[in-house]
């Protein structure tokens, strides 16, 4: 009897186990509602789309933003009808199928021109507004070439080009074209020995005809009166300027008979008065 009881009870427990193992009931009220949200957010997403789609058809084939005026600013150099012919911009054409980047960079494909940044004015104007490079010197490098104020060759020179600049010598042309660091580094130290002596009242830009550079001993000056050669090395440019303008009103009126000044002594300026003796010509 007792085994029978035993035997009830346990059974008892297994169809209560049994009872609570069941599955839960699918919750079909919650399921629909979120399939319903994400069913709206799609519908939503699409009709933008498509209404987006619409608006720019619609907006190309507006006549209200079709170009009718071009202004070029900062131009100098170049005039405003040749910026215009460089970004092949047609009047008549709709403002934004305009892509403004690459207008940008079909302009500075010129080589005067050094940023072009081009930008809509709506509804019908179109703004290219350029930066022009500034030659500072003429530098040979079996061409002749420009360097503008960054220190970089940009342009060699046509037949109507203008002369007028110091000319730079003494560089190697593969490796100025080849960008080689210490040539960079060089042509930037001239720009600013450039600019040092265009700003100097004694011995200025307008009395310098070419600058010379030499890998082992630096760069040289050479006089436009006489061609006198004034040495400077690679380093503190303007402290031995410095020094040679002190004694400069004395050495401008004998510089017809001076061979070279040499500045690269600390707190001197040598002076060498003979010029050696020419070989003459068999």
């Amino acid at each position: 009897m007792r085994d029978l009881k035993r035997n009830q009870k346990k059974n008892k427990k297994v169809r209560q186990n049994r009872r609570k193992e069941q599955k839960k009931s699918l919750n079909w009220r919650k399921m629909l509602t979120h399939g319903l949200r994400a069913g709206v957010a799609l519908f939503s997403v699409t009709m933008l789309l498509v209404g987006g789609f619409f608006i720019t058809q619609l907006l190309l084939a507006s006549d209200l933003f079709k170009i009718d005026q071009i202004e070029v600013q900062g131009n100098g150099r170049l005039t405003a009808q040749q910026v215009e012919a460089l970004s092949d911009i047609e009047l008549g054409v709709n403002t934004f199928s305009l892509e403004l980047d690459l207008i940008g960079r079909k302009i500075e494909e010129n080589s005067w021109v050094e940023k072009a940044d081009v930008r809509r004015i709506f509804p019908r104007q179109v703004v290219i507004d350029i930066k022009e490079r500034r030659p500072v010197a003429i530098i040979n490098l079996g061409y002749l070439y420009y360097l503008d104020d960054q220190g970089e060759i940009f342009k060699v020179l046509g037949a109507s080009d203008s002369l007028d600049y110091p000319i730079i010598t003494g560089f190697s042309y593969d490796r100025a074209q080849g960008h080689d660091a210490e040539y960079a580094m060089r042509l930037r130290q001239i720009v600013k020995l450039l600019d040092d002596l265009n700003s100097r009242e004694l011995f200025t830009l307008g009395q310098v005809s070419e600058i010379h550079h030499e890998a082992d001993s630096g760069f040289s000056l050479f006089t436009l009166d006489g061609g006198v050669r004034v040495k400077l090395g690679f380093l503190e440019h303007k402290k031995k300027l410095d020094r040679l303008e002190r004694i400069y009103t004395q050495l401008k009126s004998k510089l017809r008979i001076l061979d070279y000044i040499d500045l690269n002594v600390d707190e001197k300026v040598i002076v060498r008065i003979e010029r050696p003796k020419k070989t003459a010509k068999s």
